[in-house]
């Protein structure tokens, strides 16, 4: 019977475009992978690999009034050669360094969708390989833009991020993983053709004007990446398929006023009280869906309609009344007030109230060895000294839902925190612990995520931490009117002001400089004078929380850890005598913990750290570990016990895994006859070093300590 083989070899072709960016080649393949994507790209830059995707979905999703979009970001282990830790050996659920990539990658993004857009849509950025020379988060970013550009997905761009390290003085663009990890400054710049539209930073005390200079740097590479990107949607872009609008209808709003006049609603939400306003609009809405009750297609809306008619009276009188829904001025902020040792036993607590806003957070310390482990694309990254977690409980805003383990929004908010305060923490020299401070949202109406930074400052100091300069943070908003110039920059803001404004630009910092930026915005973008106002105002606003509640609660760092936390003796050996102290399969190193009770880390340069919360245990642990990695020199004493008599002698432990043998000759000043005349096993005594005797064993003497 004859076989016949039929092959066909499909076309395969498809685009590439490349662009020269900050030294390496920034390469675009279209058409290769992914072709049922609505759009996709197999980004390289450099040698760093990831596979770009945009989907939707054909029809909205029922029963919604947001736009649903989802960000994933993939760190597959194979990128950087390794096999996944643990039983399962496969990637489980996002790292942290995953979720807060994803955040920085939906937020520049999601305001140039259509507000009233309702299909589903996923950005997937999946990581292929790695270069440490080209960061894969930025690739992702610029990916994630590329795809959704050249989909058919609606989508107001195409928008651009740029990076930027400040090394040595020096701004270096899109900098590597070690100048990223080690530089001063880690800015992430997103931009449309005309305005900044994301700001994400980390800093090492950048002055402001210094910040506002690396942002316009950035902003300007985005515009040659937008160019790039014009080029490549020119070319394969989609036409962008027609959609279901969910905008509430003109006539409903006109029909609301009817019922509820403007007047009523402004004086319904501009409260002080979040209940309050909370329970004003509960009853509008009440009385609009009797109204409304034959009416079932607006009452399906009626929840976004509300929303709406708050959102436009919210903002009509902040921008052409300057009043705000609090009555406060336009810089002024809600009320203050700070505590220190709110709770007991803790190594250090200390809580911080802003209006209706109030955080609590506890510092915890621990020996080194307590660091969390880190198993990521960062080979130079495998653990984390500083841990920064933040909790927002639903009591915190009145409502009830069970606990179910932080979310994205947590886990940026404490990252956010974590990166704001690492700056000014101690070296591991300086104050050789781990710490970690969690804060405990209690109550929220606005900008939790910067009053954590305020008692997490506080709370450190209260524990004794030695840190360099006290950091505050507070957030500014936003409201925009027509035109570019017709706009208000408000301090510290509320809740509602968050909501129906148009930005939530938060800075954190000491006196001397910014340690952390996180810009959130609703429009299309921000011009330079609105980003400067915002630094300004954050900066006048920290300098009075600071120097007016925060000093004056706790003016520095306590000299000395608290009655609970654990205390740390420091030793350096010889490092060649590190295997003395771990003995034989650590069982002398384990002896010393069995009879002390403290913890010991050694490092391989022969760093010792002893901790513990008994200082007379820790003593002796200490007292321990040197006398077993001492060149023995005769004359020495020594306190051990008799753990071996023969017919010739005892031998005595002197420490842990250490012993040295008392001739029967050298044990009393008359003649005995036998050891056991004298010594029994188990006994303490004190002995006197001897030297060596011609086996290399240390010899010791009894009688002859009086004499030393």
């Amino acid at each position: 019977m004859d076989y016949i083989t039929f092959s066909e070899k499909k076309d395969k072709s498809y685009k590439a475009y490349s662009l020269e960016l900050a030294g390496h080649t920034l390469t675009v393949d279209i058409g290769r992978v992914a072709a049922q994507a609505n759009g996709a790209a197999l980004m390289h830059y450099g040698d760093t690999t990831v596979l770009c995707t945009a989907t939707a979905s054909d029809k909205p999703r029922d029963g919604i009034d947001f736009f649903p979009l989802s960000v994933e970001y993939e760190e597959k282990l194979y990128a950087v050669g390794k096999i996944p830790g643990g039983f399962n050996k496969r990637e489980g659920k996002a790292s942290e360094n995953a979720i807060l990539t994803s955040r920085v990658i939906d937020r520049p993004m999601r305001p140039l969708f259509p507000k009233d857009y309702r299909n589903d849509v996923t950005l997937n950025n999946m990581v292929m390989s790695v270069d440490p020379e080209c960061r894969p988060e930025l690739v992702a970013m610029i990916g994630s833009a590329i795809v959704t550009s050249i989909s058919d997905i609606p989508f107001d761009g195409p928008c651009a991020t740029t990076q930027m390290g400040l090394v040595d003085g020096e701004f270096v663009l899109n900098p590597n993983q070690e100048q990223w990890k080690n530089g001063d400054l880690q800015l992430t710049v997103a931009s449309t053709s005309q305005k900044v539209i994301m700001i994400e930073a980390g800093a090492n005390e950048v002055p402001e004007d210094k910040m506002i200079e690396a942002i316009y740097k950035c902003h300007e590479v985005n515009q040659t990446i937008i160019a790039f990107i014009n080029k490549i949607v020119a070319e394969v872009g989609k036409p962008k398929h027609e959609y279901t609008s969910c905008a509430v209808p003109e006539e409903m709003f006109v029909k609301m006023k009817e019922i509820v006049p403007p007047e009523e609603m402004e004086t319904a939400v501009f409260t002080d009280e979040k209940q309050v306003r909370e329970e004003n609009i509960k009853k509008i809405t009440e009385r609009l869906e009797e109204a409304f009750a034959d009416n079932e297609e607006w009452l399906a809306i009626l929840g976004e309609a509300v929303y709406q008619y708050q959102k436009k009276t919210v903002r009509k009188m902040i921008l052409k009344d300057h009043k705000r829904p609090d009555g406060r001025a336009i810089t002024q902020i809600r009320p203050l007030a700070a505590e220190v040792d709110v709770i007991p036993r803790v190594h250090g607590s200390a809580m911080f109230t802003r209006g209706q806003t109030q955080i609590c957070t506890i510092t915890t310390l621990a020996p080194l060895s307590e660091m969390q482990k880190i198993d990521g694309l960062d080979e130079n990254e495998t653990s984390k000294r500083y841990m920064h977690h933040y909790n927002f409980p639903s009591y915190s805003v009145g409502e009830t839902k069970p606990s179910r383990g932080p979310g994205r929004r947590e886990i940026g908010h404490g990252a956010l925190a974590e990166k704001a305060l690492v700056p000014v923490l101690p070296t591991e020299e300086e104050f050789p612990y781990a710490i970690r401070t969690v804060s405990e949202t209690f109550e929220s109406n606005g900008s939790t995520s910067q009053g954590s930074i305020c008692a997490s400052t506080m709370s450190l100091m209260a524990a004794g931490v030695p840190i360099k300069k006290p950091v505050a943070g507070i957030s500014c908003g936003l409201v925009t009117g027509e035109t570019d110039d017709d706009y208000i920059v408000l301090t510290d803001i509320q809740g509602l002001e968050d909501f129906f404004g148009d930005m939530d630009f938060k800075v954190a910092g000491t006196k001397d400089g910014i340690t952390a930026i996180q810009m959130d915005i609703k429009i299309h973008g921000l011009t330079r004078p609105i980003v400067e106002e915002a630094i300004a105002k954050t900066r006048d606003a920290r300098m009075y929380i600071l120097n007016e509640i925060m000093l004056p609660c706790i003016s520095a760092p306590r000299p000395t850890v608290g009655e609970y936390a654990p205390k740390i003796i420091q030793l350096q050996i010889n490092p060649e005598k590190i295997g003395d102290v771990v003995g034989q399969r650590g069982k002398t190193i384990n002896a010393i913990i069995d009879q002390t009770g403290v913890k010991i880390d050694i490092t391989d340069d022969g760093f010792v750290s002893i901790c513990g919360t008994d200082s007379d245990m820790m003593n002796k642990a200490s007292e321990m570990i040197k006398i077993i990695t001492t060149d023995f020199e005769e004359g020495q004493i020594f306190r051990g016990k008799v753990v071996s008599i023969k017919e010739f002698g005892a031998f005595i432990e002197f420490a842990p895994g250490k012993e040295g043998m008392v001739h029967i000759s050298k044990i009393a000043r008359e003649r005995i006859n036998r050891v056991e005349d004298v010594l029994t096993l188990g006994d303490m005594v004190t002995v006197v070093c001897l030297g060596k005797d011609k086996m290399g064993r240390i010899s010791f003497s009894m009688k002859d300590v009086a004499q030393v």
